[in-house]
């Protein structure tokens, strides 16, 4: 799965090297031209589509690695939904802004770690970073980048009454955990700070300070 192929460039590459492509497109004024560099292969599939509202799980044969130079304000929402809502992808390699990659598995009372952060390391664990200077692009831009690479971890994946509560956790993210997830209607103050309680953490603990493994004990704590 390749998400914003552009003129085919790295598309011709991948056709190479596995038995289909599908090339997700969002921009129609780049289609004429991205068709006619592709015309030859048969293994690519072209979509001029929007990957965000695209039913990836319908693309036959389903795919199972996402290869994409990602824009920065879609580059967090195509990470995460498709760890999440493509089960059959099992690896993803992703050029970012390096603030976002940084922000992927970034490490607990860090500035970058966020709900992001969480979600993806309880899909996956990296396996590849490496740092891109802006001097390689041109026109050169104003941020680095980076490549960033990851696998799906084994078992089964955190339900979604977990991400409700990691994304209820870090929308007020200033606050306690407990007066957060108290704001963003996810349960009463006294739940969770009885919930942080049982688990071993002070009631006044922010979102940020809690690992992701503990957010999965939280949310079933919760619901109990």
């Amino acid at each position: 799965l390749e998400v914003g192929p552009g003129l085919g460039v790295l598309t011709r590459y991948l056709a190479e090297q596995v038995s289909m492509v599908h090339a997700i497109e969002i921009d129609r004024a780049l289609a004429p031209k991205l068709e006619a560099a592709i015309s030859d292969l048969v293994n690519v599939q072209l979509v001029v589509a929007d990957a965000l509202r695209l039913d990836l799980t319908a693309l036959d044969p389903a795919p199972t690695k996402l290869i994409a130079n990602l824009p920065y304000n879609v580059a967090t929402p195509i990470v995460v939904e498709t760890l999440i809502g493509v089960p059959s992808l099992r690896e993803w390699c992703v050029m970012v802004q390096r603030e976002v990659a940084d922000r992927f598995f970034a490490s607990p009372s860090t500035k970058a770690y966020g709900a992001v952060s969480v979600m993806v390391r309880l899909h996956a664990e990296r396996t590849g970073f490496h740092p891109v200077a802006r001097t390689v692009f041109w026109p050169p831009p104003k941020v680095e980048s980076a490549l960033v690479a990851f696998r799906r971890l084994d078992g089964p994946p955190p339900g979604p009454e977990i991400r409700r509560v990691v994304e209820g956790a870090f929308r007020h993210r200033r606050k306690t955990l407990a007066n957060g997830l108290s704001l963003a209607g996810v349960a009463t103050r006294d739940g969770v700070v009885a919930a942080l309680d049982r688990l071993g953490f002070e009631a006044n603990i922010r979102a940020e300070g809690l690992p992701p493994e503990a957010f999965v004990a939280l949310a079933e704590a919760l619901s109990d």
